[in-house]
Parts: C-alpha cells; structure tokens; sequence
C-alpha cells in the first residue's frame, strides 16, 4: 500500500515529466513529418485505373518428357486453405502426365498494353520463350490470341500485338525512371501464381544493381511483392506511369522475400520502339573489346582516380579500326554522359542510335582528350567479332635469331616462325612471346600462362626481349609500382594486365 504524502510525490513528479517532455517535443519541430511522408493512404484509385491495361500472358508449348521449364509450379499452401480447390483445379494434369512423350505445357506471366491503337502488349522475353501460342488475358476475363513482334534477350524484352479491333484497350505510359529515387513509392500489377490482377505496393529499395543477368544490367531494386508469374508486369509510380519492367527476384524459397528487380523506362522505351517498328533491335556499336580499370592499372596509367572502360582491343572493320581509339585508352566520357565503370560504356553506347557522330573523351598516355566516332550496329559487328579470329592474316616472322630473358617472373623470347609452331601462335599476333612462368610468380598471380605474346608495355610497342627489359627498367626509375603489359593470345585476343615490379 502506497501512502499519500508518496503518492502526491510521485503525481508531481509524473506531472513534472509530462510537461518536461510536451517543452521538449516542442522545441525539437525538425523530429515532426508531414502526413504524407507515411505513405499513400490508399492506391484504390490510382490502380482502379490502371488494372485494364495489365494483361495476363499465358503460353503453351509442345515439349518431351517432363515439365517446361517455364511452367509454373504448384505453390506450397497452408493445411487447410481455402485456396487449395483452387490450385488444385488449376495445376492438375500439368504434371507426370506424359509418361515420357510430348506434353503441352503451360507458363504464365504478366504484361501491359502500351499502344491502344496498335494493340502493342510489352512482356519478358523468357514468358514467351519458345511459346506455340501466346494468349493475353484481361481483367474483365476476355482473351485474345497474340502474335510475336520481336524480342531482345539481352534486355529480356518481347513485344506482342493483339487485334486492336477485337477489343477495346487501355494502354499505360512509360514515365521517366531516372527520376525516381530510393525510397519513392510504386506499385506492382501483375499475375503470380496465375491469380491475375494483383496489386502490390512498396518503395524503390536501390537503383543501379547488377545482376549478371545480362550486358546492359542497370535494375530498379523494390519490395514492393513479385512472384513468379509476375514477369513482364508494370511497376508504376504514383502517377500511374511504367517506369519499370519487372523481371527478377532473389529467394531461396521460391516466393517474394522483398527483392524484386525491374528494368528501369530508360532501357526499356526504346527497345520496345525499335522492337514495334523493326521487329529487332539496332544498337550503337564502337567496335572495341573493354575491361575494367582497376587501381594498379590506373596507377601504371598515371590516372589519379581508377575509372572509365579500358579498351582492350579494336575490331578489325568496326567503326573506330581507322586508329581514332586505340588499344590502351581508357573512355571516361561518352556523348556527354560519362564513364565511371566499364559497364557504363556498353549501355550507353548501345541507347546511341547507329550512325551518329559523338564526341568521346580518352586517355591516352595520360593525356585527355576529345576524338570523334561515327557508330556502327552492334548487330553487324557481332557476327563481325564472332569470324575476326578465325581468318589470321598471311605472313610469318622468318629467320630471326632466338634471344631470350627473365622477368618478373617469366621467361621471354623472340617471336619467329620456331615460337609460333611451338605455341600455335597467329601469323599477324607480333610481339614478344613468353615462353614459361615461374610457380608463385608475380607474372603466375595475374594468369600469365606460356604462349601468350607481350605486345606493348605501359603503351609502348615491343617486339625484342631487350625492348621490354628496358622498358621494365625506364618505368622502376620513374618510380612505378606496376606495369602495364598488352598480352595477345594465341589466336589475337588482347587483355590488359598489372604486373607488380618490386
């Protein structure tokens, strides 16, 4: 039992602390955030509006024995649920039913009508991948068969037409994703699980990811919910307009564990455009091979910050073989937009349109500078790369004297008729051929194997064992740490190394 005198004590003192703590939750306005900055109350009429444009996509294909490998698996319910009658009507006979013949199987995912006039519908590559029929469902239960336009695996991007007439469409926008930022609000319309129509909402998680998905990797990361099924839906902002095409997500279980992942508006639009108009996409292309700039090639470059794509090789017949860039420069700034990694350099070339002039900005040597290129199609060069290492070029190296060295770790020698034989070395790789690597070596950690030829140091041609002693022992006395060596491979690949020289 508490007595009076205490009691009124411990009243003042409350009193006291509430009124301590209502001065101090005044005088600190900064901690006070407006309403709006909890989140939308409610997205029903934003979603309301735009449900009629998402559609369902639903293949079929012929495959033999066993399940396709799009199909979508029965997911795993509680004991009990309601749901079950459901899913059991719908999976059942989809699988071990083919008792090792062929079977029609069936995948589903999502998709949106971005061109009512048209009847364009945007999807994943991989929902429609090897399809015999595509069908796009609606939200009023309506279906129409579809037709493939184009696709892009590189993106994995489809584009779909449907009968215009058939049917009234609803149609959705692309909106400006480089706008969105980490933390803004969007929203997911998509088919998981073959449910249809589901609404899920969360916020832009990261920006920028790389997945290893593809070569022009650049995800929207959300949590807002995405399941399998969900591929190919829109992911909107608070405007109702697409600023991402949802394609990914990492579990371990199968289902959202709130890492979802969207090709940005910025990629997609005008893949989807060249898709629509030319059934296949046309991409800018410079011709180059390219790899990263890491901190010891920077510092054997006189490069103060480690960035940009080091070109590493020219293609032979590609637009920039007229020697405008050379193997060694390392493109920091392209048509105005610059290069900090070297995966930067293949997206924005590619969102280029083939033919154009663009300004890009090098180091060569240490220098900046300014050169101008007129870009090929990514398309063309591509078969071009695929056969420049298959026809070397005739000639030969004769009757030089074999001389050889020892240096960091390898052996070298001269390049002649006796070292190609040996090696099985080009007729048009010149250089200095390394001949063997010493176990635990410097030359041994950088992957330096026997038969490759060094054919530049710190961007200087050699062709005798003596040029590159003397070019190892010119950059120790102006104090580097690393040098840098041009290698060619037996068949003309070219790749940069750091070798350390301490």
């Amino acid at each position: 039992m508490i007595s009076t005198p205490l009691l009124r004590a411990m009243r003042k003192a409350s009193l006291a602390a509430t009124t301590a703590l209502m001065i101090g939750a005044t005088a600190a306005p900064s901690f006070v955030t407006p309403a709006f900055a909890q989140g939308p109350e409610s997205v029903a009429n934003l979603a309301e509006g735009l449900l009629g444009a998402v559609v369902n996509i639903s293949t079929s294909q012929t495959v033999k024995g066993g399940e396709g490998e799009n199909a979508v698996p029965m997911p795993q319910l509680p004991e009990g649920s309601p749901f079950q009658d459901f899913f059991d009507d719908f999976f059942k006979d989809r699988e071990g039913q083919n008792n090792g013949g062929s079977q029609k199987v069936q995948s589903l995912g999502s998709g949106f009508v971005v061109d009512a006039e048209q009847g364009i519908v945007v999807t994943n590559n991989h929902v429609i991948a090897d399809a015999d029929e595509i069908e796009v469902n609606f939200s009023d239960g309506s279906k129409l068969k579809a037709e493939l336009v184009g696709t892009d695996t590189k993106t994995d991007i489809a584009v779909l037409k449907i009968d215009p007439k058939a049917k009234k469409l609803t149609a959705v926008k692309f909106g400006d994703s480089n706008k969105m930022r980490i933390g803004d609000w969007v929203m997911a319309i998509g088919n998981p699980f073959g449910l249809g129509g589901t609404v899920t909402v969360g916020i832009i998680s990261a920006r920028n990811r790389d997945i290893n998905s593809g070569p022009y990797d650049d995800f929207i990361q959300t949590d807002a919910a995405i399941n399998r099924g969900n591929s190919g839906g829109p992911l909107f902002n608070m405007e109702g307009e697409v600023i991402g095409i949802n394609t990914a997500i990492i579990s371990p279980s199968g289902g959202s564990i709130g890492i979802g992942f969207s090709i940005p508006a910025e990629i997609a639009t005008g893949v989807v455009q060249q898709l629509t108009e030319f059934g296949e996409t046309r991409r800018g292309w410079l011709g180059v091979r390219i790899q990263p700039v890491t901190d010891d090639i920077a510092e054997s470059l006189g490069m103060t910050t480690a960035k940009g794509a080091l070109v590493a090789g020219i293609i032979k017949g590609g637009p920039v073989d007229n020697g405008v860039i050379q193997p060694g420069d390392v493109v920091i700034k392209f048509d105005g937009k610059d290069v900090v990694e070297m995966r930067d350099l293949p997206r924005v070339v590619a969102e280029s349109p083939v033919g154009k002039a663009v300004d890009v900005v090098i180091v060569r040597k240490g220098v900046e500078q300014t050169v101008k290129v007129t870009l090929g199609r990514l398309e063309d060069g591509e078969k071009l790369a695929e056969g420049e290492a298959a026809k070397p070029d005739e000639g030969a190296d004769k009757g030089a004297e074999v001389a050889t060295a020892s240096m960091l770790g390898m052996t070298i020698g001269e390049l002649n008729d006796d070292t190609r034989a040996k090696f099985g070395i080009a007729a048009d790789v010149s250089g200095v051929v390394v001949t063997a690597v010493a176990k635990d070596s410097a030359a041994a950690e950088r992957g330096i194997v026997a038969g490759e030829v060094i054919t530049e140091i710190a961007q200087e041609s050699v062709s005798t064992p003596k040029e590159v002693m003397d070019r190892i022992t010119a950059l120790k006395e102006q104090g580097r740490k690393n040098a840098l060596l041009m290698l060619a491979s037996k068949t003309g690949e070219l790749r940069f190394v750091t070798i350390r020289m301490d």
